[in-house]
């Protein structure tokens, strides 16, 4: 079984970068007609993304590029999801937990959030559903999932956001300690301000209570606190949290993954998690599933072989998948 569970559509903010990136995800799987850096290129290429952002990632044409790449790799299960903060019906969710005052935290991700949070949750799930029936026809099982961020004290309005949908899987993600996003680069600085063991400490924590929440599928990205490659000098000084995180996922029949998007999108150039925690994870038994983290169509099951190979070498002879919110386990191969 090759599956990829984690795998985004689009996410903001629309900068000239975003732009340029999307351009190239859509020629890496897609070439026109006309000879590359060619005035007649150009003039396609242009005519193409006034196309895509006319339509939006919610769009056959786009998700048609994931089905592409899917079928070059062989990949026989696909989890499609959205983050929660893109959808305008979340908005007041991540407005009362997030540090949004007047301040330059406050400000920062305030904008950041008035960028991204611009779709409509109802229009992502009919899309993802309506399209199933046609990679079900190429070979492809596609999965509909949702991203939702953890906010101690958030459950029950987290519960009521996602309840009235036909989610596969809903993954559960800490991007946020204490209301600062940690992983965004423009508020990167900030890490220099905390006691790196106290933040590391206070991260597991909010890990622990997201999968003893049980709102979540699985709980992604365990040690994402690493991203810009702020890390403690000893890893070993982090294995009485890895133990904690494993016994917990186990004890409430949570899965977790191995994430690669950290590899190549991040600084840190490592997965999710760590070589240490996957140790621990396997030597408790925990379920795990296979994820790209991508964002664009080119970067679908980006590093998941290798990510499946080291399962293999700890004895996993198996992934979790997901379908009606129900975990599924398939033989690895």
């Amino acid at each position: 079984m090759r599956a990829d569970f984690h795998v985004h559509l689009e996410e903001g903010p629309y900068s000239l970068e975003w732009w340029t990136r999307t351009a190239s995800a859509m020629l890496a799987l897609e070439e026109g007609p006309h000879r590359r850096h060619s005035y007649a290129w150009l003039a396609d290429v242009t005519r193409r993304m006034e196309k895509r952002i006319r339509e939006g990632a919610y769009a056959p044409g786009w998700l048609d590029l994931y089905l592409r790449r899917a079928k070059q790799l062989g990949l026989e299960e696909v989890g499609i999801v959205d983050h929660l903060y893109r959808f305008v019906e979340s908005a007041g969710y991540y407005r009362l937990h997030m540090q949004l005052g007047d301040d330059e935290i406050g400000r920062l991700q305030r904008a950041w959030l008035d960028r991204v949070a611009v779709e409509s949750m109802e229009r992502f799930v009919r899309f993802i559903e309506q399209e199933k029936p046609k990679w079900e026809r190429a070979g492809v099982r596609l999965r509909l999932g949702i991203e939702a961020d953890y906010f101690p004290g958030g459950e029950q309005s987290l519960q009521n956001l996602l309840k009235h949908h036909p989610w596969d899987f809903v993954i559960g993600s800490v991007h946020f300690v204490d209301g600062w996003g940690f992983d965004n680069p423009e508020t990167r600085h900030i890490f220099a301000r905390h006691d790196l063991e106290a933040l590391y400490d206070r991260h597991f924590s909010l890990v622990e209570q997201a999968i003893r929440s049980q709102l979540f599928d699985f709980v992604a990205h365990l040690d994402n606190l690493k991203v810009f490659g702020h890390r403690l000098p000893d890893e070993s000084a982090l294995l009485p949290y890895y133990r904690r995180i494993a016994e917990t996922l186990v004890r409430h029949d949570v899965a977790t993954e191995i994430n690669t998007g950290l590899t190549y999108r991040y600084p840190v150039k490592e997965m999710c998690p760590s070589s240490l925690f996957l140790d621990m994870l396997c030597e408790h038994g925990a379920a795990i599933t296979l994820s790209s983290d991508a964002h664009f169509p080119d970067d679908l099951g980006r590093n998941v072989d290798a990510a499946a190979r080291m399962l293999l070498a700890r004895g996993v002879s198996t992934i979790a998948t997901f379908s009606g919110r129900k975990r599924i386990s398939r033989p690895l191969s």
